[in-house]
């Protein structure tokens, strides 16, 4: 039968539901969430839908749309079904632009004007079997999704149920009951088409195909008015589904810190690693003016950069509210990384506190360091989370700084640091080393070390530094023989 497209009461859509999906994004939740989406994105089989001016990820997801029949409350999983009046086709298309912002409500991303496209025709829910619909969407003529019910992770009627516990599901609510792999950027000019049926109930009744034309807007949003789109890699993987679809290069293969790597530079000091960076020419691996904030600590990990810019009212209300760059790169810290902050050694404004210190030590976080201040100092360092910094300051980040980029080269107390770089701090200081010279770097340092203990032993038994610090040619010949640590084919000369 034709869709009868009215502004139902609520449109409710769940996050993850499809094996597909959640295996492409690489989590599988163990029980399903939603958001709401306003009634007004509602749009017909045959409309266009804007992708925004200054916009580039706008992205559709065929579903099986449930329309409410009778209502429920509280109803069994065993009954639930029974209130589902129809089942048609949706494409609940989103903007990853406004994705960061919206962390997880979707308010702006997914809620602009016919955003949620319905129809073309209603199958009777008492006809089919919720277990054995189909969902297709094609882009331009090409097939990009193709999935079944049987690959959901919460079957239908389980979300009916579920939603029923919460709220009372009215005649003409719609549920989105989540999209499958395939989801892919859109751009102007492409057209949608979404069909759902049940190829194996008796004539094969299906939704006919919702037909959407991408067009592109001419506003741009007003970023004196509220937060402006912003993208990175990750919401570019995730809108195209990948990154070699998203055009960018693949993920590094290479090793990172490995456990026995990490072990060597945990026992190496920094005066030792810097020496022996020294030897290779390294001269401009130190983070300077910093100290930690917890004595004694010594911290090893990678480097997770983020940048600071000069504060400046305009950029500020653009990019330091709401879930801006500092929270994303606190919230998305893998464990064994090293937050590092560039804030230009300004030390007059706090560039952490308190409660990103917490999110950092729950993820794992292997430290913080940073050329600016730490607000909340002492409980910072109660928390345990190794921050070495220029020292404590009460401000806000807003009295200088602009929250602006992360996991990009950046300069820290003097020194370049990289993404992925090695990052060793302790009481003498930080430093940053290059990720290719780190195991030789701690192979050197560390036999150093034995060698400078045999030195003072050396030394506290009355013999003078002159010829044993460094070792000449007849000292080095006694430590060689002392350790039995000379190189294969004799001793040096």
């Amino acid at each position: 039968m034709t869709a009868s497209i009215t502004r139902p009461g609520k449109i409710i859509a769940i996050h993850l539901s499809y094996a597909s999906r959640a295996d492409q994004r690489g989590r599988r939740p163990a029980a399903p969430s939603y958001f709401f989406k306003p009634s007004s994105s509602v749009g017909v089989s045959g409309g266009t839908v804007e992708r925004p001016a200054g916009t580039e990820l706008l992205a559709f997801e065929g579903e099986i749309a449930l329309v409410i029949g009778t209502a429920a409350r509280n109803v069994s999983l065993e009954d639930a079904w029974a209130h589902v009046g129809s089942v048609t086709a949706s494409n609940d298309l989103g903007l990853y632009d406004l994705r960061a912002n919206d962390k997880g409500s979707n308010v702006r991303s997914k809620g602009c004007d016919g955003y949620t496209p319905l129809g073309p025709d209603l199958i009777d829910a008492r006809t089919v079997d919720p277990a054995a619909l189909r969902v297709r969407a094609w882009v331009n003529g090409e097939l990009r999704q193709d999935d079944t019910t049987a690959g959901l992770i919460f079957p239908l009627a389980q979300l009916v149920a579920d939603l029923s516990q919460h709220f009372t599901l009215e005649p003409g609510d719609v549920i989105l009951t989540g999209t499958p792999a395939g989801s892919s950027v859109i751009v102007p000019g492409d057209v949608v088409e979404i069909e759902v049926d049940a190829p194996d109930a008796a004539g094969s009744p299906s939704s006919g195909r919702l037909v959407t034309t991408v067009t592109q807007g001419e506003v741009p949003f007003d970023g004196d008015i509220g937060s402006l789109p912003a993208v990175d890699d990750l919401q570019r993987t995730e809108a195209w589904g990948s990154r070699e679809e998203a055009g960018l290069p693949p993920e590094s293969t290479e090793p990172g810190l490995s456990p026995e790597l990490r072990t060597k530079l945990m026992e190496a000091p920094t005066a030792g690693l810097s020496a022996q960076l020294r030897k290779r020419g390294h001269h401009s691996c130190f983070i300077d003016g910093v100290a930690a904030n917890i004595p004694g600590s010594k911290i090893v990990g990678t480097a997770k950069t983020l940048r600071f810019v000069p504060f400046r009212e305009d950029l500020f209300k653009s990019h330091g509210g709401g879930y801006n760059a500092q929270k994303r790169t606190f919230d998305a810290v893998d464990e064994g990384e090293i937050i590092v902050i560039e804030a230009r050694g300004d030390a007059t404004t706090g560039t952490l506190g308190d409660i990103l210190a917490l999110r950092a030590r729950a993820r794992g976080a292997a430290g913080v360091v940073t050329d600016g201040g730490v607000r909340d100092f002492d409980e910072v360092a109660e928390i345990g989370l190794p921050v070495f910094s220029q020292g404590a300051h009460p401000s806000v980040l807003g009295r200088k700084h602009v929250p602006w980029e992360s996991d990009i080269t950046i300069s820290c107390g003097g020194a370049t640091v990289q993404p992925g770089d090695i990052i060793v701090g302790d009481g003498d200081g930080v430093i940053v080393i290059p990720p290719a010279l780190a195991e030789q770097v701690a192979d050197d340092a560390l036999a150093q070390e034995v060698e400078d203990a045999w030195i003072a032993e050396q030394v506290a038994a009355g013999h003078p530094v002159d010829g044993l610090f460094p070792l000449n040619a007849a000292w080095r010949e006694k430590y060689e023989a002392a350790t039995g640590s000379a190189p294969e084919g004799g001793t040096r000369s």
